[in-house]
């Protein structure tokens, strides 16, 4: 019972902090004049993926790497299967092509270095180092390219990301305690929840790894599906999957990179026998939905969220 009560009680921390995180943050940007692109490809990328830094941190930290390495292809998989499914579901997603080609090809690498890694067994903190220079990389090319275009649609994807996250403008000394507040109830939010899980797991004979894949990326995932949710409803059904394809690169890229720096881990065996397997098809069927018509349509939508729950059904059968 206690157990379960800390899992519930971290992922409403993590719910609560991360969305309050990003709100803080967004609002403290703008108020220093920064620009609407440049704070949905920074500020609400990282934010939104906080929850599932922090987490994978502390069960690095913990000696769980199943968890932590768990909460990385687990929520990968969510965004694409689950959170981008439910939006589709909503209404038709329509699919920036330049945007998408730009985006989709370096998400692509991402999840193929994601295997390889997986496949040698270990991310070690040259690994890490490795995926994080190449998201400093493309971040930089990413704002360098938009400079020098100006006013092109990726970039309106980018302002749009920054227009979905929730919350009026507050004045300044305002944003910094709310992002300050929200980064605390993150961490606890994170401790709370990696304890509870590593409990749950060892006395209910169920792997850490299957924690970290089920309970775990789709609790710290919540920031991108609200975020997705408020962008179609608002009609901006490139924002959510700009929201998506970012989410998914900066956690393969900057979470499994920044934890293997701090902490080398070890990949759980099955990790390399299923799921990221899972996670390399979600991303390919991803892409061939996306570039038919340069649309997502409610049946597709429908279809990632049946494929999600059949692949919930085979983890917690196996």
């Amino acid at each position: 019972m206690i157990a379960a009560f800390l899992v519930i009680v971290g992922l409403i921390g993590l719910i609560l902090g991360g969305e309050m995180l990003v709100r803080g943050a967004v609002s403290a940007a703008k108020r220093f004049g920064v620009s609407p692109m440049v704070i949905g490809l920074t500020l609400v990328g990282f934010g939104t993926s906080t929850p599932e830094l922090v987490t994978s941190l502390q069960a690095a930290l913990a000696g769980a790497s199943g968890i932590a390495i768990g909460n990385v292809v687990g929520s990968n998989i969510g965004n694409v299967l689950l959170i981008l499914g439910l939006a589709a579901c909503l209404a038709p997603i329509a699919v920036d092509p330049k945007a998408f080609k730009r985006d989709g090809t370096v998400l692509i690498l991402a999840t193929l270095l994601c295997l390889g890694a997986v496949l040698v067994g270990h991310v070690s903190r040259w690994i890490g180092t490795a995926f994080l220079i190449a998201l400093c990389a493309y971040l930089g090319f990413t704002l360098w390219s938009e400079r020098q275009v100006g006013g092109t649609p990726t970039a309106s994807i980018y302002a749009g990301e920054a227009d979905a996250v929730p919350g009026p403008e507050y004045a300044l000394r305002v944003s910094l305690g709310i992002t300050l507040v929200g980064l605390i109830i993150t961490i606890f939010g994170a401790r709370f929840l990696v304890s509870g899980a590593v409990t749950i797991a060892q006395s209910a004979g169920i792997s850490e790894t299957v924690i970290g894949l089920t309970i775990v990326a789709i609790g710290t995932s919540m920031p991108e599906l609200v975020t997705s949710i408020i962008a179609v409803r608002k009609g901006q059904g490139d924002v959510a999957l700009g929201n998506v394809l970012g989410s998914n690169m900066f956690n393969i890229l900057g979470i499994l990179g920044i934890t293997a720096i701090v902490q080398p881990m070890t990949i759980p065996v099955e990790i390399a026998r299923l799921d990221i397997w899972v996670m390399c098809g979600a991303t390919l069927i991803m892409m061939v939905f996306a570039r038919t018509g340069w649309t997502i349509s409610k049946r597709e939508g429908g279809l990632f969220v049946i494929a999600y729950a059949m692949y919930l059904s085979v983890l917690l059968l196996l």
